[in-house]
């Protein structure tokens, strides 16, 4: 039987990394919850086994169920019939499969009838769905909204909406509209609280709505009357049921088309305040939007991944000159090219969210007691290292993802320009990964952050103290010495004190910044299992190679150049 978990040696590989030990027991609290659930771990051990088991269901779904209704999903898309969303036959049968195995809210409390997993095992399940569909990835993985629930809405909040996900609701996060797109701080949705009611009451459009006739909507909206910027918005919960919302159409999309993306009229629909007034863009939809982005690093990854096992299977199947394709040299380095990166940016996905991991537990743990001194340094330290390498992960593996569903259309030739062939629709799915949830430009400004403050060159460094085997430490050296020349580069760009060259040249700095740092983790991935040892090198070689084109440019270029890129 098929199964896009076990196919995979590298999810079990993440899996069992050594910091999970750490994760689960905090994520655990020790193991408290055994006494109380039947289901709860009593140790790591029986953990691990159980995420195991799970990613294994998952798996199995994904290959037998979801990736064969892919292609009808995508040619038949959900329509619109008295202001709701239907849903395509595969879609709902997705869904079905995925409810009935109770892996809706796998990451939420056992009280709220989830699993209690933590992010690294609930980040693979999610590359295993986007691998399987892309577009029904969007549907399932909006479940991220029930997290924001959990960390900011009252106790009334979670008991009502946060078990309602384990038996297959499905969640929207409501934040753009036609005139607030990226600048979230213009939206314009209107929330006022009625007194005789009792309750907030939403009016005006949204657009852009990724499942947007969800049961669970969150909500940004205008609550501050006579405000125009980011300070007068709040975050609502709206409860479908209750009414008050219809969808106005459906957009019609190049790709992710059996995930409906609605235009929503709200007419006086009642929804509840998530936390507090004012707060809603400020703290909230930040922490959603992480969340969202570390989705789409590992919705980029599964569909690379599809792409690459498309291109491997057509390569060694198709004959040309007496010869499968894959035995041609400019075939066989395009496929060495595509698993070495795949590689790379899934242990930058991992190592992300076992950041997001730690810094979370500690988090629950600090509002049920205080902290020690050295809990809440470790504390500070991931939440700095997780803001830090979320939108760069986003970045990379959406970019790569782009490139990789290119290069398999390619090795395709012809016959990947045909629908009869997978690669067409991963290519068309691809394409959004690196727009919505913050377009690359948009990760960049973010990521660039962590290049200024010193973040990323100080956990460079930390990666260098990483024991290693005596025959990799000539490339240890390699990318210390990459490292050193990004310090340099990095250092003259900001002792300008010019914003806009910082702006102008932060791709170049982050892209450099994060060749090192998927070196470094290749490397401590040859460490722990010598299989992975020829995708360090050659992924090392190729950054020197890319770092080596952005170090130069940066060191040519002068302020006065900015000029000549402006349009006129």
């Amino acid at each position: 039987m098929a199964n896009f978990y076990t196919d995979n040696r590298d999810l079990r590989f993440h899996l069992t990394h050594p910091a999970m030990e750490k994760i689960v027991r905090l994520k655990e609290m020790d193991y408290r919850d055994r006494d109380q659930y039947d289901y709860a771990p009593h140790d790591f051990e029986d953990a691990m086994d159980n995420y195991d088991r799970v990613l294994d269901i998952i798996g199995a779904i994904c290959a037998e169920v979801i990736a064969p209704n892919a292609e009808d999903v995508d040619h038949e898309g959900p329509a619109v019939a008295d202001g709701h969303v239907i849903y395509a036959r595969g879609t709902r049968e997705n869904h079905d499969a995925l409810t009935r195995a109770g892996v809706i809210g796998m990451n939420f409390p056992r009280k709220y009838d989830g699993l209690n997993f933590p992010m690294v095992p609930y980040v693979m399940a999610a590359e295993l769905v986007s691998r399987a569909d892309a577009g029904f990835a969007n549907i399932w993985g909006l479940q991220d909204c029930g997290e924001t629930l959990l960390e900011f809405a009252s106790d009334e909040i979670r008991d009502k909406f946060l078990p309602r996900f384990n038996k297959g609701a499905t969640a929207a996060m409501d934040l753009t509209e036609p005139d607030a797109g990226s600048d979230l701080q213009a939206v314009q949705l209107k929330a006022h609280f009625d007194e005789t009611r009792g309750t907030w009451i939403l009016n005006g459009v949204k657009r852009f709505i990724t499942n947007g006739d969800a049961e669970i909507s969150l909500v940004l909206a205008r609550s501050e009357d006579g405000t125009t910027d980011g300070r007068g918005l709040s975050l609502f919960v709206y409860d479908k049921a209750d009414g008050g919302v219809i969808v106005r159409r459906i957009e019609n999309k190049m790709g992710i088309k059996g995930s409906p993306t609605c235009e929503l009229v709200f007419r006086n629909a009642p929804a509840r305040l998530v936390g507090e007034r004012r707060m809603g863009l400020i703290k909230y939809v930040m922490s959603l939007m992480n969340g969202a982005r570390l989705g789409v690093g590992a919705q980029s990854i599964g569909i690379a991944q599809a792409a690459y096992e498309e291109a491997r299977k057509y390569s060694s199947e198709r004959k040309q000159f007496g010869k499968t394709i894959d035995q041609f040299p400019a075939v066989y380095e395009m496929l060495t090219l595509m698993r070495v990166r795949l590689e790379a940016m899934r242990s930058l996905l991992y190592e992300t969210a076992r950041f997001v991991d730690t810094y979370k537990a500690w988090s629950f743990i600090g509002a049920e007691r205080p902290l020690t001194k050295e809990e809440r340094e470790d504390l500070k330290t991931n939440t700095r290292l997780a803001d830090i390498y979320t939108p760069m992960v986003k970045l990379i593996s959406s970019e790569w993802c782009n490139r990789i569903a290119y290069d398999a259309v390619q090795i395709h030739g012809g016959a990947g320009f045909i629908k009869d062939f997978p690669v067409e629709r991963l290519y068309r799915d691809a394409r959004i990964t690196s727009i919505y949830e913050g377009t690359s430009q948009l990760q960049v400004v973010a990521a660039i952050r962590g290049v200024t403050t010193g973040g990323y060159l100080a956990q460079i460094r930390e990666y260098e103290k990483t024991e290693l085997r005596p025959e990799m430490e000539h490339l240890r050296k390699e990318l210390t010495a990459l490292a050193d020349d990004f310090e340099k580069r990095a250092a003259v760009v900001v002792a300008a004190g010019n914003n806009e060259l910082t702006d102008f040249h932060a791709r170049r700095l982050v892209e450099m910044a994060a060749n090192i740092i998927m070196g470094h983790l290749l490397l401590s991935d040859a460490q722990r299992d010598p299989v992975y040892a020829t995708s360090a090198e050659l992924f090392i070689s190729f950054a020197r190679t890319e770092n080596r084109v952005r170090s130069e440019y940066i060191a040519g270029f002068e302020e006065k150049q900015l000029g000549l890129y402006k349009v006129s």
